[in-house]
């Protein structure tokens, strides 16, 4: 696609002169795959239209064909707990039971269109049929991963306004412990086999709902779900997604990345609070009729997974590096893989021995993806693609991505500098639409006609582009993005720190992991540096999420600094990776 067809069919998103002819004006036409049916739009014959509802648009059109006949038998939904129980849905038990929970966040939680709901739950099916639901309703999902703490839940439910939470068991008591702090937050739904006081219970509620629902009308740039990320200064942002650019931008944007039909059998093991399991494991699979399959996996373990490959037919797997890390250092012989033909890797570089040690002993590839919470996937290693060491491959289409300086000029191949997407004059359909209220860091997120993702890069005379590290202090442990401000802020709270910085440092498993430099108070003494080390980490633990903890911890006399009183983050971080 060149870039010049890329700008009218995107311009054509933002002016949307012609009403919609496509979805609303005329009856729909039954075709064998969804995904073809776009592509008059893909070649610029036709306007993307200005109404546009993924749950109607795209799940009940293939929920049409498989009533048809004309899509295999798979499910389109698959889940295990790894404890014998599975739950299988087909499209139009999805439609069936999304309906059913729509009308128990409508009728009963008087939520609205436009409303915002905050979604803590791990990966139980329960998440994929709220999340149908909001895209039924129009109402703003905001996920979250299962290893919030009770700050991080206040945080989010303050600053969103969320007037509904939908959480388990697990993290029931946490929110009560903030529920009183938060204004605007009018209901709260547990998924749980049992009752607790103050909370209406989910499952009784949804399948005691009728099925009638009528899928709201929502503009293809109405707000669909907002997401958390973890910033070098201050709280975590909200990147706003809307219909358009996480539903529409799949048909939009080839077979480039996934390349799935809908005979596959796709698995991702991501967090249901990132935005990799809305692409990985909602929009784009689902957008060629293929089947999610989703395992509890309380723990990412390699036997669990392992075995999981050789019982069931996986045909495609999308794994953190710490993932494929983990399953290299297996006896990989004792295991025959039922039908897995392609592996995708992102939220972090891979190494290239580890992705050595992967095809020599399975014979499979493992795909490098890149992208952010802002953009989706940026570039990808796509099927059939030649496969450099170290490369995380070429541009996603729709994207015009380049390697800029300081000033946003654009540098030729060979020659470091901040990977940035072209966002002006025409911001690209896949892109976030702000920071929910806070302009301020929506307007510094560009630079010159460029959106800047602070990482740096090169590219080569191929188009080949290669990740060279972070440009800010962004911490990216296992595919975890995380804030130093964050875990700085909880470690000041411990009366023994007097000044703390926190900065990424090398690990073999996690690619890197979060290490604090402490400065101890002139008043606390401790004979035991490793007792109080253990001490620190716990209490990070407890105050924020687990996963933020600073594995490492180092006590030194005093931090450097700026003349003006600025820690040097980046001196700290340049001494870890041996780079002083």
């Amino acid at each position: 696609m060149k870039l010049l067809f890329k700008l009218q069919t995107l311009k054509s998103f933002w002016t949307l002169k012609r009403p919609n002819r496509i979805f609303h004006g005329h009856p729909r036409l039954l075709a064998s795959d969804v995904y073809s049916q776009y592509e008059s739009i893909r070649r610029g014959q036709q306007e993307i239209p200005e109404y546009f509802n993924f749950a109607s648009d795209v799940l009940d059109r293939w929920s049409e064909i498989e009533k048809a006949g004309k899509r295999p038998s798979n499910p389109a939904f698959w889940w295990i707990s790894g404890k014998g129980e599975e739950v299988k849905w087909s499209f139009e038990e999805l439609g069936f039971l999304s309906r059913k929970v729509a009308n128990v966040l409508t009728k009963v939680c008087g939520l609205q269109k436009g409303d915002r709901i905050v979604v803590i739950l791990p990966r139980v099916p329960e998440w994929w049929l709220v999340y149908v639901a909001c895209m039924r309703a129009g109402i703003v999902l905001i996920p979250g991963i299962s290893q919030l703490s009770a700050k991080d839940i206040l945080y989010r439910l303050q600053a969103s306004k969320a007037t509904c939470i939908i959480t388990n068991d697990t993290l029931a008591l946490a929110v009560d412990s903030v529920a009183s702090e938060c204004q605007f937050l009018k209901t709260k739904l547990i998924v749980s086999k049992g009752s607790r006081e103050g909370w209406l219970n989910f499952t009784d509620l949804y399948k005691n709902q009728s099925a009638d629902y009528s899928c709201i009308k929502t503009r293809i740039q109405d707000p669909m779900t907002i997401f958390f990320t973890s910033g070098t200064t201050g709280s975590p942002k909200m990147a706003e997604h809307s219909q358009g650019s996480l539903g529409f931008r799949p048909l939009l944007s080839e077979r480039y990345w996934l390349d799935l039909t809908s005979s596959d059998v796709i698995w991702g093991t991501s967090d249901t609070g990132w935005i990799v399991a809305s692409l990985g494991c909602v929009f784009d699979p689902w957008v060629f009729g293929a089947c999610i399959f989703i395992h509890n996996l309380p723990q990412i373990e390699s036997t669990a997974i392992l075995d999981t490959l050789c019982r069931y037919p996986i045909d495609t797997l999308i794994g953190a590096p710490t993932l494929f890390r983990m399953l290299v250092q297996n006896d990989l012989s004792n295991y025959k893989f039922m039908n897995l033909k392609r592996c995708l890797s992102g939220g972090e570089p891979l190494n290239p021995e580890v992705i050595e040690q992967w095809k020599r002993k399975t014979g499979l590839d493992i795909h490098e993806i890149y992208g952010q919470t802002e953009t989706g996937i940026i570039c990808s290693v796509f099927k059939g693609m030649k496969i450099k060491p170290g490369s995380m491959g070429k541009a996603a289409p729709l994207y015009d991505v380049q390697i800029v300086d300081k000033n946003a000029n654009i540098l030729p191949p060979g020659q470091q500098g901040e990977i940035a997407v072209r966002s002006k004059p025409i911001r690209p359909l896949g892109f976030f639409s702000e920071y929910v209220d806070n302009p301020k860091k929506t307007a510094e997120s560009e630079r010159g006609d460029f959106y800047v993702t602070g990482d740096r890069g090169i590219v080569d005379e191929d188009g080949y582009f290669q990740f060279i590290g972070r440009d800010d202090d962004i911490i990216i442990s296992s595919g975890y993005r995380i804030g130093p401000f964050e875990v700085e802020s909880a470690l000041i709270e411990h009366p023994a720190v007097a000044e703390t910085a926190v900065v990424s440092s090398p690990d073999p498993l996690r690619g890197e992991v979060v290490k604090a430099f402490v400065v101890l108070s002139p008043t606390f003494s401790s004979n035991d540096l490793e007792s109080l080390s253990r001490d620190l980490q716990e209490h990070v633990k407890k105050t924020t999420a687990p996963y933020k903890y600073p594995r490492k911890v180092e006590f030194v006399q005093e931090l450097p600094k700026t003349a003006t009183g600025k820690i040097k983050r980046n001196e700290l971080r340049n001494k870890e990776w041996g780079r002083i």
